[in-house]
């Protein structure tokens, strides 16, 4: 019966000590699992870390980003107003730029017709008094007619600006003024109508008198003017030649003209008779 005991307590002590052995095993399994379970775990834990890092990270840059986007929005916002002002400063000035250009030209279109114009009306007066010396009494008027053409033939041409042709026909103007208004006499060789030569002193009283003497006051002679044609408001042409029939009225009074001019005779006024003058008849 004790042996029966004995055994049946070595059997349990055995069966205990297999069950125990076991459920230590269990034991060691268990905490190797719950050891890799918070290793895992703690890798989980580490990796929600990181992941909880970076995403805020992302946020932080994605803030940053949105807050410079915002400020780069604004920023070219605000330029592109500026550019916007600016090219508006900008066209209103090309405006104005172009409305004095057009006014400028205007100007200088009004300037170049009135020039024109100035340039017609010279060549106009230039030919008047071309017609006029042409008409005059044959006192250097070649050279005084030459001038004239000359001046005509420039403004024509356009060789001559319109200061340089006005200033030069003020200039004959006053020539031939000078030239009316004037008393000259001259020393020169004439040729009367018979063909004669001989050396006479010329008496020019403006462009309305003019008679000569010889040397010797023997011959004497007055100019006189004649029309060739008539066109319509005066001479188509003017010939001009000497009236050496002079009476003794008219000679004493030529040769009395010729010395006070000569400084023969004191200074005074002289009165030539009117048959003198050079238009007879009404021409």
């Amino acid at each position: 019966m004790k042996i029966k005991t004995l055994a049946f307590l070595m059997f349990v002590a055995v069966f205990a000590g297999n069950v125990f052995a076991d459920v230590d095993s269990d034991i060691r399994d268990l905490q190797l699992q719950k050891e890799t379970l918070n290793s895992e775990i703690a890798k989980l834990n580490s990796q929600i870390s990181a992941t909880d890092s970076m995403l805020k990270a992302d946020e932080k840059r994605y803030k940053t980003l949105q807050d410079r986007y915002r400020s780069d929005s604004e920023r070219r916002k605000a330029e592109i107003d500026s550019l916007n002002t600016k090219i508006k400063a900008v066209a209103a000035q090309l405006n104005d730029e172009r409305n004095k250009q057009a006014r400028a030209k205007n100007r200088s279109d009004n300037v170049a017709a009135k020039r024109k114009a100035l340039m017609t009306t010279l060549a106009s007066l230039s030919k008047q008094l071309e017609f006029q010396v042409g008409q005059t009494l044959p006192w250097n008027r070649d050279v005084r007619l030459d001038r004239v053409k000359s001046l005509t033939r420039d403004i024509e041409s356009g060789n001559a600006s319109a200061e340089e042709s006005f200033s030069r026909l003020k200039a004959l103007i006053a020539e031939e003024t000078k030239f009316g208004d004037e008393v000259a006499i001259i020393n020169s060789p004439l040729t009367r109508k018979n063909g004669e030569l001989i050396n006479a002193q010329i008496l020019r009283i403006g462009n309305q008198w003019m008679v000569y003497a010889d040397e010797n006051a023997t011959v004497f002679g007055s100019l006189v003017r004649k029309c060739a044609g008539d066109a319509g408001k005066g001479c188509a042409s003017v010939e001009y030649e000497w009236n050496e029939d002079l009476n003794l009225e008219e000679r004493a009074a030529v040769k009395f003209a010729i010395d006070v001019k000569q400084a023969k005779k004191p200074p005074q006024m002289v009165t030539l008779p009117v048959s003198l003058s050079i238009v007879k008849e009404g021409k």
